[in-house]
Protein backbone atom coordinates (compact mmCIF):
# COMPACT_ATOMS: atom_id res chain seq x y z
CA UNK A 1 0.00 0.00 0.00
CA UNK A 2 1.40 3.39 -0.94
CA UNK A 3 2.00 6.06 1.68
CA UNK A 4 -0.24 9.45 2.55
CA UNK A 5 1.47 12.67 1.41
CA UNK A 6 1.85 13.31 5.15
CA UNK A 7 3.40 9.77 5.85
CA UNK A 8 6.25 10.51 3.18
CA UNK A 9 6.56 13.72 4.72
CA UNK A 10 6.97 12.90 8.12
CA UNK A 11 8.99 9.86 7.25
CA UNK A 12 11.43 12.40 5.57
CA UNK A 13 11.59 14.60 8.82
CA UNK A 14 12.33 11.63 10.87
CA UNK A 15 14.88 10.41 8.56
CA UNK A 16 16.52 13.55 8.82
CA UNK A 17 16.76 14.27 12.15
CA UNK A 18 17.51 10.64 12.94
CA UNK A 19 20.14 10.59 10.03
CA UNK A 20 21.94 13.51 12.49
CA UNK A 21 21.39 11.99 16.16
CA UNK A 22 23.26 9.13 14.54
CA UNK A 23 25.67 11.07 13.09
CA UNK A 24 26.42 12.98 16.29
CA UNK A 25 26.23 9.56 18.38
CA UNK A 26 26.20 11.37 21.78
CA UNK A 27 25.30 8.31 23.78
CA UNK A 28 28.83 6.37 22.28
CA UNK A 29 26.31 3.82 20.93
CA UNK A 30 28.30 2.85 17.48
CA UNK A 31 31.54 2.85 18.30
CA UNK A 32 33.76 3.17 14.94
CA UNK A 33 31.20 1.28 12.93
CA UNK A 34 28.99 3.53 10.12
CA UNK A 35 25.06 3.55 10.58
CA UNK A 36 22.99 5.15 8.03
CA UNK A 37 19.31 5.65 7.79
CA UNK A 38 18.28 4.10 4.94
CA UNK A 39 14.62 4.56 5.14
CA UNK A 40 11.69 5.53 7.44
CA UNK A 41 8.52 4.09 6.77
CA UNK A 42 5.45 5.15 9.03
CA UNK A 43 2.23 3.86 9.97
CA UNK A 44 -0.84 5.31 8.69
CA UNK A 45 -1.41 7.45 12.22
CA UNK A 46 1.93 8.11 12.49
CA UNK A 47 2.48 6.44 15.83
CA UNK A 48 5.38 4.12 14.85
CA UNK A 49 8.39 5.00 12.59
CA UNK A 50 9.79 1.54 11.27
CA UNK A 51 13.71 2.54 10.49
CA UNK A 52 15.97 0.87 8.02
CA UNK A 53 18.89 0.83 9.03
CA UNK A 54 22.35 0.15 6.45
CA UNK A 55 25.43 -0.79 8.35
CA UNK A 56 29.05 -1.51 7.02
CA UNK A 57 30.46 -4.50 9.65
CA UNK A 58 29.84 -7.78 10.29
CA UNK A 59 27.72 -8.29 13.10
CA UNK A 60 24.60 -6.34 11.82
CA UNK A 61 22.62 -8.28 14.35
CA UNK A 62 24.42 -7.46 17.05
CA UNK A 63 24.35 -3.51 16.59
CA UNK A 64 21.21 -4.04 15.78
CA UNK A 65 20.61 -5.53 18.94
CA UNK A 66 22.50 -1.89 20.74
CA UNK A 67 20.25 0.51 19.18
CA UNK A 68 17.25 -1.96 19.98
CA UNK A 69 18.81 -1.15 23.92
CA UNK A 70 19.28 2.50 23.37
CA UNK A 71 15.87 3.19 21.23
CA UNK A 72 14.46 5.52 24.52
CA UNK A 73 17.57 7.55 24.35
CA UNK A 74 17.24 7.64 20.60
CA UNK A 75 13.46 7.85 20.83
CA UNK A 76 13.84 11.30 23.23
CA UNK A 77 16.37 13.41 21.48
CA UNK A 78 14.42 13.00 18.14
CA UNK A 79 11.90 14.47 20.48
CA UNK A 80 13.37 17.33 21.55
CA UNK A 81 14.39 17.75 17.81
CA UNK A 82 10.97 17.77 16.68
CA UNK A 83 8.49 18.80 19.28
CA UNK A 84 7.14 22.00 17.76
CA UNK A 85 6.55 20.04 14.49
CA UNK A 86 4.43 17.32 15.86
CA UNK A 87 2.38 16.82 18.51
CA UNK A 88 3.65 12.92 19.29
CA UNK A 89 6.69 10.98 18.93
CA UNK A 90 6.06 7.75 17.37
CA UNK A 91 7.46 4.51 18.61
CA UNK A 92 10.84 3.73 16.81
CA UNK A 93 11.39 0.07 15.33
CA UNK A 94 14.65 -0.83 13.77
CA UNK A 95 15.53 -3.32 11.13
CA UNK A 96 18.36 -3.93 8.86
CA UNK A 97 18.00 -2.66 5.47
CA UNK A 98 19.20 -5.77 3.15
CA UNK A 99 18.29 -4.45 -0.10
CA UNK A 100 22.37 -4.27 -0.72
CA UNK A 101 22.78 -7.76 0.42
CA UNK A 102 20.34 -8.99 -1.87
CA UNK A 103 21.84 -6.65 -5.11
CA UNK A 104 25.16 -7.98 -4.55
CA UNK A 105 23.46 -11.37 -4.43
CA UNK A 106 21.97 -10.80 -7.53
CA UNK A 107 24.55 -9.12 -9.72
CA UNK A 108 26.79 -12.66 -8.39
CA UNK A 109 24.02 -14.77 -9.94
CA UNK A 110 24.01 -12.57 -13.05
CA UNK A 111 27.72 -12.80 -13.02
CA UNK A 112 27.57 -16.20 -13.13
CA UNK A 113 25.00 -16.76 -15.95
CA UNK A 114 26.42 -18.56 -19.39
CA UNK A 115 24.85 -16.77 -21.72
CA UNK A 116 25.93 -17.09 -25.56
CA UNK A 117 26.33 -14.06 -27.69
CA UNK A 118 23.43 -13.51 -29.86
CA UNK A 119 23.60 -14.52 -33.71
CA UNK A 120 23.57 -11.77 -35.86
CA UNK A 121 21.31 -11.92 -39.30
CA UNK A 122 23.23 -12.28 -42.33
CA UNK A 123 20.93 -10.36 -44.78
Amino acid sequence: MNESKRQQKFSKLIQKDLSEIFHKDKHGIFGSALVTIAAVKMTPDLSVARVYLSMFLDDKEKMLDKITDHKSEIRRDLGNKIAKQVRIVPDLEFYIDEIEERAARIDKIISELNIPPAEEDED
